[in-house]
């Protein structure tokens, strides 16, 4: 039996998915000997150089289908939704632009692999004060690069799209402003995920994958468990399986 894949594609949020306590590493442990995690993040990325790369990101498609991954998270939108005239606008994408390019990430994925789950992730909220503190690159305006208000617009273009294509999102946006402290608690910099906010997301993605069948307890192991290994006859449980 071939073990599932589970694509994570995105941005930084997704490339340090795989850090201490991060979502990616996190749904890797639930679902182990299961499913395996193929993490294709991209600092920096939004959905523009998203869509520019997206045939070098994935494989191609084997004909009898056999290959197509059990889910692909698509988690863009925190970089798209900088605001253009501040320091870090060569990484905006117009509102518009941008539920295309979602569209269009989509449209190739449904395409290459017609049976696999597809969940996209807003972006998450902003904490602006932190983001000053924080720059990624020469900030001289005194302004955040990002702002909440612009981030919430993203987002809820992201479920639009969602919707439109019949497909499952993650409201991260709204889900962590629940969360009492959450610029703090959700945050470490205003924009990447602390534990909590990690911990937010993995329980969202996980609960997704469980609703598209996708769930630890729906998954086969791909070869024998040590308790399936009889001590009198070692091989027998690998001939079997």
């Amino acid at each position: 039996m071939m073990r599932q894949k589970i694509f994570l594609f995105g941005d930084s949020i997704t490339e340090e998915s795989f850090s201490d306590g991060g979502w990616g590493a996190s749904l890797a442990d639930l679902l182990r000997r299961k499913a395996d995690m193929v993490l294709r993040g991209y600092s920096g990325y939004n959905t523009r150089w998203a869509l520019k790369v997206v045939e070098r990101v994935f494989p191609a498609a084997e004909e009898d289908g056999r290959d197509s991954p059990a889910a692909v998270t698509v988690f863009f939108g925190a970089n798209d939704a900088c605001v253009p005239e501040r320091c870090s606008g060569f990484q905006h994408v117009p509102l518009d632009e941008y539920k295309q390019n979602l569209r269009s990430i989509i449209s190739f994925l449904k395409n290459r692999w017609p049976q696999t789950a597809i969940i996209l992730i807003t972006p998450p909220p902003i904490d602006e004060e932190a983001r000053l503190r924080y720059p990624y690159i020469e900030n001289t305006t005194g302004l955040p690069e990002r702002t909440n208000e612009v981030a919430g617009r993203y987002a809820k273009a992201c479920i639009a799209v969602a919707e439109e294509c019949h497909i499952s999102v993650i409201d991260l946006w709204s889900k962590m402003q629940q969360i009492p402290n959450w610029q703090t608690e959700c945050l470490w910099d205003g924009l990447h995920l602390s534990r909590v906010g990690n911990k937010v997301v993995f329980e969202e993605v996980a609960k997704k994958l469980k609703e598209e069948g996708i769930g630890a307890e729906d998954l086969a192991v791909d070869l024998p468990l040590i308790e399936d290994v009889d001590p009198k006859d070692h091989l027998k449980a690998f001939d079997e399986f």
